[in-house]
């Protein structure tokens, strides 16, 4: 048997019995070279240009001197001369060893299918001579040439076996390689028909188009009812807001050139049942299709994908590097009937959840709804990435904006007063710059709400001025989500709990996934008294935000409270990153489950923060739609002793 030189993936050598064995790395790079350009021999000039570029001659005659007797050494002790060398040139000895790339030469097979599954099962290994970082600009040039010719050869092998496969095993090769050239040449056309035949996306085109035109008909009837009533008018009745002259139609969004790139994370195998590795590797192979189908995605391949979720190290970085600018995080769950896929779009710049959907999955019937599931999920993620790469290009065209808006953003990760006052003087800012920038507009209204209800006054002008803001963050962008969502917050806290209502289920529709808008929607319904459905929406956001803000679980923790279940509102508490923004919901809870001692001492410090705390006081304020819910409030709050 002779040695085999492996170089897809890792580069190395091994021995007859199949064991890596050591050599010169730069050794085996120079073999790889001769058998890829099936070349017997090379000048010495050539492979020191190769391997350490042009700038330095001197210096690399020298390395390679040096080189080469560390090769003949190695020859030496494994008897085995693969390489040999005069004083120009440097000879190979093609008889002592194998190699993988000769599948992609005139010596590889000639039947049609045994080539295309040979060059597929190359493609799965890895990239050619991946890992090998040479400081040669010679060397990345003719690395890039060979990969492409690799492709290429694929291309044809495509080409070839296509109309001859008859038999299933034969259709499914052909797809799989299609797949491979698609990644590397996305309009290659061959390879997008044969996707196209085997992953027809067209079916669910009318269900998105129905989505969108959903929306379209709430945004019509949301502006209707804007200019019927005077409430809608947007007017600045405070001295510091902007005065917005907000165009009929806005200047046309510039197309942003770049397809954005995808990178498709294999799902996590959370199930018990063994099996569903194999469902994750269908679904995987399929939604994977489902992407390359499509023109405005570029998609990573998935062996590149698999390998950096498989890094330990940093992970963005990798993601950097590989101009991604979109990650599907997936996680599989469950078993048999009950199995599950979580799927998650992740936008990589601002580490922000643009979509996410949960897909139940009848593991033992995969075979049949794989298809319609990966269709529907590759549509939706499109669908998406295009939504949000609009949204971000009215970002992106005030430059000077954005970086203040991002500055003011920081703020909001820690509710107080003075970091309230900070973000709202960075909003202002960008407005200077930009004075129709939605972002900043939105913005400014929630620090108005906020400061409300940390100052916990009742001061009826900053929920006025939090209205107002939104109301002009909506004139400058109706079809963004966040002015509609302060809009809903203002509303709320105003006590005009229909209207609350109706603008946070808009700013859904808008961002469906959106989690922020969704627990927003939640805490609004929990004031309206709704307590199962906003136990069920908050859950949701949490879902699509897992590490999430005190907010989130503070709504949680009143939703259970209002339905009696008090353990678990003091659960959802403690795992509040400041848990003492909720002690007075804390004391009643604790009140409610009879333990008065642990009930006093949030009281206590309760009233470190807020001395004049009244609790009629607060019920008066505070907008709760059901008397029966306020009076469970009332009650633990006067048992733990306010």
């Amino acid at each position: 048997m002779k040695f085999w030189l492996r170089t897809f993936g890792d580069l190395r050598l091994l021995d007859e019995q199949g064991h890596a064995t050591a050599f010169p790395e730069k050794g085996l790079v120079i073999i790889a070279c001769l058998i890829a350009a099936d070349r017997a021999s090379v000048p010495r000039a050539t492979v020191a240009e190769l391997l350490w570029g042009k700038s330095t001659p001197s210096t690399s005659f020298t390395n390679l001197r040096s080189l080469i007797s560390r090769i003949k050494n190695r020859q030496l002790e494994l008897d085995r001369h693969f390489l040999s060398f005069s004083e120009s040139r440097i000879e190979l000895n093609p008889s002592l060893l194998s190699c993988d790339v000769s599948a992609f030469g005139v010596a590889g097979p000639e039947e049609p299918f045994e080539k295309l599954a040979l060059l597929v099962e190359r493609f799965h290994e890895g990239l050619f001579l991946e890992g090998i970082s040479l400081r040669s600009i010679v060397f990345s040039d003719w690395l890039a040439q060979q990969r492409e010719r690799q492709t290429i050869a694929l291309e044809r092998a495509v080409d070839i076996a296509r109309p001859l496969a008859a038999k299933p095993g034969e259709i499914a090769l052909v797809k799989e390689a299609a797949l491979l050239v698609s990644l590397a040449h996305p309009q290659d056309e061959v390879a997008r028909r044969v996707l196209i035949e085997a992953h027809d996306a067209q079916s669910e085109v009318n269900h998105f188009r129905s989505v969108f035109e959903r929306r379209s008909r709430l945004l019509s009837s949301w502006a209707a009812a804007a200019k019927r009533s005077v409430k809608g008018a947007v007017v600045s009745t405070k001295a510091d807001s902007p005065t917005l002259e907000v165009p009929a139609t806005e200047a046309a969004v510039h197309p942003m050139a770049r397809v954005p790139r995808l990178s498709l994370l294999p799902p996590s195998n959370h199930g018990s049942d063994p099996a569903a590795a194999g469902i994750v590797t269908a679904l995987l192979e399929d939604i994977t299709i489902g992407f390359c189908v499509l023109n405005s995605i570029q998609v990573m391949a998935p062996y590149s994908a698999v390998q950096i979720s498989r890094q330990t190290a940093d992970k963005v970085a990798a993601f950097e590097h590989h101009d991604v600018s979109y990650v599907l995080d997936t996680r599989l769950s469950g078993v048999d009937s009950d199995l599950s896929l979580f799927c998650q779009l992740i936008y990589m710049a601002s580490d922000e959840i643009v979509w996410a959907e949960r897909f139940s999955i009848d593991g033992r019937d995969l075979a049949r709804n794989n298809r319609d599931i990966s269709r529907h999920l590759a549509l939706s993620v499109a669908s998406e990435i295009e939504r949000h790469r609009i949204t971000r290009a009215h970002f992106e065209q005030n430059p000077a904006a954005y970086h203040r808006y991002l500055i003011g953003r920081q703020y909001f990760s820690r509710l107080t007063l003075p970091n309230l006052r900070r973000a709202r003087r960075e909003m202002k800012a960008a407005l200077h710059e930009s004075p129709n920038f939605a972002p900043a507009l939105s913005s400014i209204a929630r620090t108005y709400s906020e400061e409300w209800f940390l100052t916990a006054r009742g001061d009826v002008e900053l929920l006025k001025s939090a209205e107002t803001f939104a109301l002009q963050a909506i004139a400058a962008r109706d079809d963004m989500a966040d002015g509609y969502r302060e809009l809903g917050v203002a509303k709320l806290q105003q006590g005009a709990l229909d209207e609350s209502v109706e603008a946070l289920e808009l700013a859904e529709t808008l961002s469906p996934h959106y989690a922020d808008v969704i627990a927003d929607h939640a805490d609004t319904l929990a004031h309206c008294s709704q307590l199962e459905a906003a136990c069920q929406k908050i859950e949701q956001a949490i879902e699509f935000n897992p590490l999430s803000p005190d907010a989130y679980l503070w709504t949680a923790a009143g939703a259970n409270y209002g339905l009696g279940r008090f353990a678990e509102a003091l659960a959802y508490i403690d795992r509040m990153t400041d848990s003492s923004l909720a002690d007075r919901l804390s004391a009643a809870s604790w009140a409610m489950l009879g333990d008065t001692a642990k009930a006093r001492s949030f009281v206590r410090r309760a009233r470190e923060t807020h001395p004049d705390f009244d609790v009629d006081k607060w019920l008066s304020i505070v907008p709760i739609k059901e008397r029966w819910h306020k009076d469970i409030y009332r009650e633990g709050l006067r048992k733990a002793g306010f």
